[in-house]
């Protein structure tokens, strides 16, 4: 966990956060923008500056959980919204984290780690045990080629490639382009809706 979170909180002390458009992803903003309003528990993992989580709570959606690895954008999310409470602000290893959710947000989060089978399995396997049953991952995943070069994160995938780790835990909703990225990520997003698989159907 060390190494990573001195990875991540130095991308933020230096501004090199490219990923970061400054506000909530189109696809996932659209897709809220339908949600009935209730107290379903989400958590928005790898959530940097969580302006999707931002849009959920200013939409009153008060169950919204902020998980990061680096403290920095815990804190900016904090200056920015000072009575969102600040038990649900996590500052933790996403692979430590316990809990239990409806509903998570993914927002290029997997294309975060260093894309080695172990890791990538470990993310799907994590995300499923997170979820309660019949929850749901949401969110956007970069459909560019991937790079192996640990300096180049975010990391890059396709829908075959992404769906090798998905597939033995979750049932697919949709999965395809978006038509509603923001233009300069046009044909560089895939909007992903899966519904967490019966545990006791999943093999060990």
């Amino acid at each position: 966990m060390k190494t990573e979170k001195n990875y991540w909180t130095k991308r933020y002390l230096n501004h090199e956060i490219g990923w970061d458009i400054g506000y909530p992803s189109t696809p996932i903003k659209e897709y809220i923008d339908q949600l009935e309003h209730n107290n379903s528990r989400i958590l928005i993992a790898g959530a940097g500056n969580a302006y999707e989580a931002e849009y959920l709570w200013k939409a009153g959606f008060k169950n919204v959980f902020i998980l990061d690895i680096s403290e920095i954008p815990l804190k900016q999310f904090q200056e920015r919204n000072p009575d969102f409470p600040k038990h649900q602000l996590l500052l933790e290893d996403f692979f430590e984290h316990k809990g239990k959710y409806d509903l998570i947000f993914e927002q290029t989060f997997f294309c975060s780690f260093i894309p080695t089978d172990e890791n990538r399995m470990n993310y799907a396997k994590k995300m499923a045990d997170l979820l309660n049953p019949e929850g749901k991952l949401v969110g956007v995943w970069f459909d560019i080629p991937l790079t192996f070069d640990n300096e180049k994160r975010p990391f890059g995938g396709d829908k075959a490639l992404y769906l090798k780790y998905l597939n033995p835990f979750f049932e697919i909703q949709t999965f395809k382009k978006c038509y509603n990225s923001i233009s300069a990520r046009k044909g560089t997003e895939l909007f992903g809706i899966f519904k967490t698989k019966n545990q006791n159907n999943i093999s060990s």
